[in-house]
């Protein structure tokens, strides 16, 4: 009787972690396929092109170590200068900080928040612009404050935008890999980029947006920033748009080098509130799931799913682990754990980009259990309902 109850139960775990898996394993595949020509965009290079009025977003919350760097360094876009306007939202920045800012041509706004979160710091920015400048801007980029763009960034923005998009996510790359954590980091956010992004709209579906490299259409924007209310602003917003049926584009050639976290306890930081916000995600859109069903909204339905997956790493660490302990206590019942943990591996090296397939880059999977083990941790701690800004500082 143990036995079986025992064995339906295992049987009951298969199917629950294959799932991730098989949503892991049928994006990557799909990342394969060709990808269609962009018609849209050609066609907006030549008879459609006209130069953009952008207004570029840096929420900086104690970001001193990195903000004056990024802000210099996408002040040198080759873009008409009086076609864009960068504002930094310093927030909880030193006096110092402060003034070498206001030495540059941008503008610098102060806020004191009871509360700080990179939702208000954004809707404060809006605020001030709509009462000194209303009908300015034809769209908003959203840059962390540690990101740095090349120089041909809003031109290439500027075609896309002409091309009818009115909601663009830029591919997010690694501008550190100084050790294991940062590299592991990287990996992971191009694996990312492929199975959420590259791949769903090779099926026609929307991009995720990450949180930083965005770039919307004012009005768009200027909607739905104001119903942002928790830390995990990137999802809130997605989920509304995905609502409104607004497509989200993934621009894979329009690059935003992007600082990874380079130690543990950032890391642990970090995804603690990348899944306390992606449980709060899931638990705002299920009551919403039974009228996406019924109006057909799969880019919703497909966005809830992807709430519901566990992270790629606990997975790995957990198909491991479970398959070493089948193999000693039950090894018939092992096969199927160990062929489920091969096809996840398949395919995430197929998810990562070649250039990045390297016995360097595998060597550092040793340090995946440490992470794991954080990772789990925070969901001992994990407060669903908690909406505090949980800040990642960067290593100077």
């Amino acid at each position: 009787m143990f036995w079986s109850a025992l064995h339906i139960f295992e049987i009951v775990l298969w199917f629950v972690l294959a799932a991730s898996v098989a949503y892991v394993v049928f994006f990557a595949i799909i990342s394969l396929f060709y990808e269609k020509d962009d018609f849209a965009a050609t066609h907006a290079k030549t008879l459609n092109y006209r130069e953009r009025r952008f207004l570029i977003l840096f929420p900086a919350y104690n970001e001193d170590g990195v903000i004056l760097n990024s802000v210099d360094k996408f002040l040198y876009q080759d873009y008409p200068t009086d076609k864009f306007r960068v504002v930094v939202i310093s927030d909880h920045m030193t006096d110092e900080t402060n003034e070498k800012l206001r030495t540059s041509p941008i503008t610098l706004l102060t806020p004191v928040f009871e509360k700080s979160s990179k939702a208000k710091a954004m809707q404060y920015a809006i605020n001030y612009m709509e009462e000194r400048e209303r009908g300015s801007f034809d769209n908003v980029v959203v840059l962390d404050a540690d990101n740095v763009v090349q120089p041909d960034f809003l031109h290439k923005l500027n075609i896309l935008c002409n091309a009818g998009y009115e909601a663009i996510q830029c591919h997010r790359c690694a501008k550190n890999a100084n050790n294991d954590v940062a590299m592991l980091d990287g990996a992971s956010e191009e694996i990312n980029n492929t199975i959420f992004r590259k791949a769903h709209n090779r099926l026609g579906l929307s991009s995720a947006l990450i949180g930083s490299g965005m770039c919307f259409s004012y009005q768009l924007f200027q909607r739905n920033v104001f119903l942002l209310s928790t830390a995990g602003e990137d999802r809130e917003m997605e989920a509304l748009l995905l609502r409104q049926k607004v497509f989200i584009k993934y621009a894979a050639e329009i690059h935003v080098f992007d600082e990874k976290v380079s130690n543990k306890d950032n890391f642990q930081r970090q995804r603690m509130r990348w899944m306390t916000a992606q449980v709060q995600s899931l638990f705002r859109q299920l009551p919403q799931i039974p009228s996406a069903l019924f109006h057909g909204n799969l880019n919703f339905i497909d966005k809830t799913i992807q709430q519901a997956l566990i992270p790629r790493s606990i997975l790995i660490v957990l198909l491991t682990l479970i398959a070493v302990v089948m193999t000693v206590v039950v090894p018939v019942w092992c096969a199927k754990w160990w062929v489920l943990l091969a096809v996840l591996l398949v395919a995430l090296v197929i998810a990562l980009p070649s250039q990045l397939r390297s016995a360097t880059l595998f060597g550092k999977a040793l340090a995946i259990p440490g992470l794991v083990i954080r990772m789990l941790k925070n969901v001992l701690h994990m407060d669903r309902k908690n909406t505090d800004f949980l800040h990642t500082t960067h290593d100077k």
